[in-house]
């Protein structure tokens, strides 16, 4: 059975997303959070769906849930979610922090 663990970070970020969406707008925090819950089950089923971005910072595979992107690595039993970051922000800038 294929699964998806979120590493520390992406954690984090879900933390932030569900603060920002909750504060300004309870029910589409529900729907963004649904979905991107979704596009991991996804993933862990097929982990090479996304994009390889070897332009960044240890080439994860990235894929998009709404104005989110997911970044996560394949393992041997699903996938890594190592971030989940709005699609408006520099990539590239964050992950070499």
């Amino acid at each position: 059975m294929s699964e998806y663990r979120l590493a520390f970070l992406a954690d984090r970020d879900l933390d932030e997303i569900a603060d920002y969406l909750s504060d300004r707008h309870p029910s589409a925090a529900v729907r963004v959070l649904e979905n991107i819950f979704a596009k991991f089950s996804l993933l862990s089923q097929n982990p090479l769906l996304g994009e390889l971005r070897s332009d960044l910072p240890k080439q994860p595979r990235c894929f998009s849930a709404g104005n989110y992107i997911i970044l996560y690595h394949p393992i041997s039993d699903g996938i890594e979610i190592a971030r989940v970051l709005h699609g408006a922000r520099d990539l590239g800038a964050i992950l070499e922090e």
